[in-house]
């Protein structure tokens, strides 16, 4: 069997279990975008992921190191773009003005477990092709592995200024893989693109998170601050957040290249290929989340409601109070009065994060019921925390007209 026979049986195996792309890069390290990321680790861009520290971004920029042999990297890309998600209508899908926002990958079931069983099918695919055991260890974005940086180099796509991979036909709409393997594959060339002069996606971040091209500062990024991020959300970047309660979409909507992404299949570039691979099972949808979420509703729900509710979804990373508490920043800056009542019931009831948040909220919104809730529950509450939002609501509420 030639080389190239090998790269075709990889391709249809792909193809087969479900991948839109299929790229080949070396084993070799992945020397510059290591010593890039440990950078950003020591300048602090990478504060509050406990998890993302200079040993690991070490491992996952050697693949050799990840398996022993490693003679190449497979590297798959899956759309999560639809063209049928209802979850971009606005807040009457939901019958309510309280409607928060989700972004795109977390409308599909767990995406982690649906990669990973299609990387173990396609494995198993390759070895049946080959009539051989192939040695291989996979890896979604849950692992070491420096997947943007075996993607870019495989020509899946190239690194957009948010840091994002942008490919051709599904712009950055796509769930990375990696397949580290013992196959001998001649590697793709890395894709000659790039975004040239744009900054669109600098400019519009809300909260100024990408602090200069390829750079994120993630303790600013609306992404953090709704799902890792398991304290306070800082008070000064919560009126930057908009509506969103998990994630965020807004440098990847306003990136050109994605205006002209297409769903999940085959794409202009790839359909001459059609006979020979059928077009890509779509990732599940996930029905919890494909639509807005009703943010009252949301801040009512007790755990065992919220797991029942969302389990097998990416929202289960947020945990309970977090999304809680996202629901009130969101609710706070929506201003409506309507979630008063709901508001005033998280500040009775709920955790000292989510009580915390709910005060800010309720002095967001302002007004005479707020302002007797924030008053009600300073006389009770006994957390500090608690009762340091509650003074800065108090203290934000414009002062009671008075009788002339």
């Amino acid at each position: 069997m030639t080389i190239a026979d090998l790269k075709a049986i990889v391709a249809a195996q792909a193809r087969a279990a479900g991948f839109d792309l299929v790229r080949v890069t070396t084993a070799a390290d992945f020397a510059d975008d290591r010593d890039a990321a440990l950078e950003r680790i020591r300048e602090g861009r990478m504060d509050g992921l406990a998890w993302y520290i200079e040993s690991r971004v070490r491992r996952g920029a050697s693949p050799a190191e990840l398996l022993p042999g490693a003679q190449s990297v497979i590297c798959l890309g899956v759309s999560y773009l639809r063209d049928d998600d209802p979850a971009d209508a606005d807040a009457d899908a939901v019958g309510s003005a309280a409607a928060g926002r989700v972004a795109r990958y977390a409308r599909v079931r767990d995406y982690h477990r649906a990669m990973k069983r299609r990387m173990r099918d396609f494995v198993r695919g390759l070895e049946q092709a080959l009539g051989s055991a192939v040695a291989a260890r996979w890896y979604v974005d849950d692992g070491p592995m420096l997947d943007r940086a075996a993607a870019n180099r495989a020509g899946i796509g190239w690194f957009g200024k948010n840091t994002n991979i942008l490919t051709p036909g599904y712009g950055s709409w796509v769930l990375l893989g990696q397949v580290i393997t013992d196959l001998p594959l001649d590697p793709d060339a890395p894709l000659k693109k790039s975004c040239g002069a744009c900054v669109l996606c600098i400019d519009d971040c809300p909260t100024g998170a990408i602090v200069a091209p390829y750079v994120v500062d993630n303790a600013r990024c609306i992404s953090y601050l709704t799902i890792e991020n398991r304290g306070a959300i800082p008070r000064e970047l919560r009126p930057l957040i908009g509506d969103w309660v998990f994630g965020c979409d807004i440098c990847q909507d306003v990136c050109p290249v994605n205006r002209k992404a297409q769903p999940g299949g085959l794409t202009t570039e790839n359909a001459e290929d059609a006979e020979n691979f059928p077009k890509t099972a779509a990732l599940s949808a996930a029905p919890a989340v494909n639509r807005p979420l009703d943010l009252i509703e949301l801040l009512g729900l007790s755990e065992s409601d919220f797991r029942a509710r969302f389990a097998g979804t990416s929202i289960m990373r947020a945990k309970h109070s977090g999304m809680q508490r996202n629901a009130c920043v969101a609710l706070g800056n929506l201003g409506d009065a309507a979630a008063i009542p709901a508001l005033g019931r998280a500040l009775r009831d709920a955790a000292p994060l989510v009580r915390g948040h709910a005060a800010w909220a309720l002095g967001r919104i302002g007004g005479p019921t707020a302002a007797a809730l924030l008053s009600a529950a300073a006389a009770v509450e006994t957390d500090a925390g608690v009762l340091e939002e509650i003074a800065a609501a108090l203290a934000e509420l414009p002062p009671p007209l008075t009788a002339r």
